[in-house]
């Protein structure tokens, strides 16, 4: 038993865990700057880059995948305002076009492409493959999965990231209009931020799938949002509140069931999402300063 969670578990837990921290680091930025749903929408324009880098690399390789994912965004961009400036149709008409059909294009070309050739499919790009994640030598970090490396170096990243230009995101985050008074490169800051949003949907599609990875976006850090007043703070409890709904989530999928007496496990994904929905439930009702009991 031991062995296999070593194996199966743990590979899984470690996925589960930083992708829900890379995610709640940036979406406690996104909320700030009511901004959240980008996520969900960069999560969609990313779909089609994904299964290009695969038909480039032959292979799940992240740094394809990953430039893939970003030439979709520019793509995505340049296509929008495309169709604002030429079609004279409403900004938000424009955006929701694209997004869609972008999305559409990467189920077609996952079904018809990449899904025969590798285990990535639609139904694992939507939903998550976090099961799937296997470390044959635990002993051996040669043969680490290379999920939990991306994600990794990914969370590293985007915790030197915020390090160096917290003052800089804070300012912009609150007053934008004040920081570009100030001389702050507010678009291009803005810009690392999305690069950013889109590098971590990218990996965590393995993980949550590209419906369910918004829940790790939006819900860690609107939790924490209801705790605190310090944006130092928040980073920090939507981090623990991230690994909290990674860790627990993939428990209560894989060993809950069984516990009970059920055959089967649950999808880890799906209750991953389901347990940052209710920890957000809980903050929301029950938080001393903000929670609707208190009030």
């Amino acid at each position: 038993m031991l062995e296999e969670f070593l194996q199966i578990d743990l590979p899984a837990i470690l996925v589960a865990v930083l992708a829900s921290i890379a995610c709640a680091l940036l979406g406690s930025f996104l909320v700030l700057r009511k901004q959240a749903l980008m996520g969900d929408a960069l999560s969609h324009v990313v779909l089609p880059g994904i299964a290009v880098g695969f038909l480039l690399s032959g292979h799940i390789n992240p740094l394809y995948m990953m430039g893939g994912a970003l030439l979709a965004c520019f793509a995505s961009v340049l296509l929008i305002n495309f169709i604002k400036t030429f079609g004279r149709i409403e900004p938000g008409a424009a955006m929701g076009i694209v997004f869609t059909a972008m999305f559409a294009l990467g189920i077609v070309l996952l079904e018809t492409q990449v899904g025969s050739r590798v285990h990535l499919d639609a139904q694992h790009a939507l939903y998550g493959a976090l099961e799937l994640t296997y470390w044959q030598d635990p002993g051996n970090l040669s043969e680490m999965p290379h999920q939990i490396t991306t994600l990794g170096v990914l969370t590293i990243l985007i915790v030197i990231f915020i390090a160096l230009f917290f003052k800089e995101l804070k300012l912009t985050s609150f007053d934008p209009i004040l920081a570009s008074t100030m001389n702050v490169k507010v678009s291009w800051l803005g810009a690392a931020l999305m690069t950013l949003v889109a590098m971590a949907a990218v990996a965590s599609f393995e993980a949550a799938g590209s419906i369910l990875v918004i829940a790790m976006f939006i819900c860690p850090a609107a939790t924490a949002r209801m705790f605190c007043d310090s944006l130092e703070t928040q980073l920090y409890v939507s981090a623990l509140v991230g690994a909290s709904c990674g860790l627990l989530g993939y428990i209560l999928a894989a060993f809950a069931p069984l516990w009970l007496g059920f055959e089967h496990s649950l999808s880890a994904a799906g209750m991953i999402a389901l347990t940052a929905g209710f920890l957000q439930l809980l903050a929301m009702l029950f938080a001393p300063k903000y929670g609707v009991l208190s009030r």
